[in-house]
């Protein structure tokens, strides 16, 4: 299979995921509305907090054992990347251990301070369906690494969907518990069982896939776990930048500016960031093939499909800038019910920040890619201080205005920082990004140009 019909056959996929991943989030809120009552579903709600911050963590080993195991073999090692693997599963499955002996330890210091008795959920049920779903959770880590097969193997594609009929599994699942009258526990298992089954379907056909497995035999070693814990604590720090930014600049206009600038603040920045979802679909459809082409030494390869996704990046968040600069306030009113007041300078600031974000975003998976997550993540939250405190700044100046000033001031720097160290990882500075990228899209429009004739 050709690359240009792996990327497209991976973006095909990652749209139908991300559908899903909507569904998940928003279509069984009637059903546990209905079947629990709306207190009974905000305290379940509550309760999946210590579940939802644990699974925050497989971000960390799983991606950095993921990564090395996918550059090895493409580099041609098999044995080391089958010693990747084995080193690994040995360090995920130690973390697993360690944070289901934190989360005991957690569950009994709330019980003992009697938290789940001021819970409209009986205390044995809650304290039952929470540890049943943060062991869901927990099993879940093994899936970056196990993900890692398929993306050696060339069939990212086939790793997206089949994550998907995970998720949609998760929904039958859930639906199934809620109209036949099931309770939280219930619901918990019904996870659990989605997740153990997927997950040995998932290892065992990505085992055949890549089939490297039959060959070689892997060892546990003491250097690759080393390397994949430093790169690990280093993948730890990608939510870090995010959650400082998001919570720190929101926090800081509700202290500023008080609550209902929040509300606006808040709304104005979810709707100016839907482009930034075509975006993801376009960085997650390039990541496996750029990594691959990166392992196996094809760096002008490599360098191509870059280009190619800064370029289109861009060209996507132009576009996307336009039609918010001109139907995005309408639809903002007509969205809110004209109950928000915007400042017409904050929403076009928002929308500006767009083209910045397209910049750094697209060059966001190469620092994955190469597995360097340090250089990325030391400067994200460096920048995410910088932009919370200018948020603090411009909010006491210029209200609204400045509080947009500030926060899109990420994006600026972003933009200025990561840009052209993502362009320097690959050998490139920013000039030629633009300068080949543009005549790559240039050939890429003759060249379908010339076969719609044909046809």
């Amino acid at each position: 299979m050709t690359l240009k019909k792996r990327l497209f056959k991976n973006g095909i996929a990652t749209v139908f995921q991300k559908g899903v991943r909507v569904l998940e989030q928003l279509f069984l809120v009637p059903f546990f509305i209905s079947a629990w009552g709306a207190a009974y579903y905000g305290e379940w709600l509550t309760l999946t907090i210590i579940p939802s911050v644990i699974a925050f963590s497989d971000l960390g080993f799983g991606t950095a054992a993921a990564n090395s195991f996918v550059l090895r073999y493409a580099a041609g090692d098999k044995q080391k990347a089958v010693d990747i693997n084995t080193s690994g599963m040995y360090i995920i499955t130690m973390m697993v251990f360690i944070a289901m002996l934190i989360s005991i330890l957690v569950i009994f210091v709330l019980d003992y301070f009697h938290v789940f008795d001021k819970s409209l959920i009986d205390n044995q049920e809650a304290i039952m369906a929470v540890s049943i779903l943060i062991l869901a959770r927990l099993l879940g880590f093994y899936n970056q690494l196990i993900e890692s097969y398929y993306r050696a193997a060339q069939r990212a594609a086939l790793s997206i969907n089949l994550l998907t009929v995970k998720a949609t599994l998760n929904l039958a699942a859930g639906l199934t518990v809620l109209l036949l009258g099931y309770g939280i526990v219930e619901f918990a298992l019904s996870q659990l069982l989605v997740i153990i089954l997927f997950n040995v379907f998932y290892w065992v056909k990505g085992q055949q896939v890549l089939g490297v497995f039959r060959e070689y035999q892997g060892e546990k070693k003491n250097e690759i776990l080393r390397d994949i814990t430093k790169k690990g604590f280093g993948y730890l720090m990608f939510p870090a930048w995010q959650a400082i930014y998001f919570q720190g600049t929101t926090f800081v206009v509700r202290i500023v500016l008080g609550a209902e600038a929040v509300a606006v603040f808040n709304t104005v920045r979810t709707l100016s960031r839907t482009v930034n979802q075509l975006l993801n679909i376009l960085s997650s459809s390039i990541f496996p093939e750029l990594q691959y082409e990166i392992g196996e030494g094809n760096l002008e390869k490599a360098r191509k499909i870059y280009r190619f996704s800064v370029i289109s990046s861009f060209l996507i968040a132009f576009v996307g800038v336009v039609l918010l600069a001109f139907f995005g306030l309408w639809f903002y009113n007509l969205w809110t019910q004209n109950e928000l007041n915007v400042p017409t300078m904050m929403w076009y600031i928002f929308v500006m920040g767009i083209l910045f974000h397209a910049f750094w975003w697209s060059s966001e998976p190469v620092f994955r890619a190469k597995n360097e997550p340090y250089i990325f993540a030391r400067a994200g939250v460096s920048i995410a201080i910088a932009s919370v405190f200018l948020t603090y700044i411009f909010s006491e100046l210029w209200g609204l205005t400045g509080a947009a000033l500030g926060t899109v001031g990420l994006d600026m720097l972003m933009a200025v920082i990561i840009l052209p160290l993502g362009s320097s990882l690959l050998g490139m500075n920013t000039k030629d990004v633009f300068k080949y990228g543009f005549r790559d899209l240039k050939q890429i429009y003759v060249l379908l140009m010339a076969k719609l004739k044909i046809s």
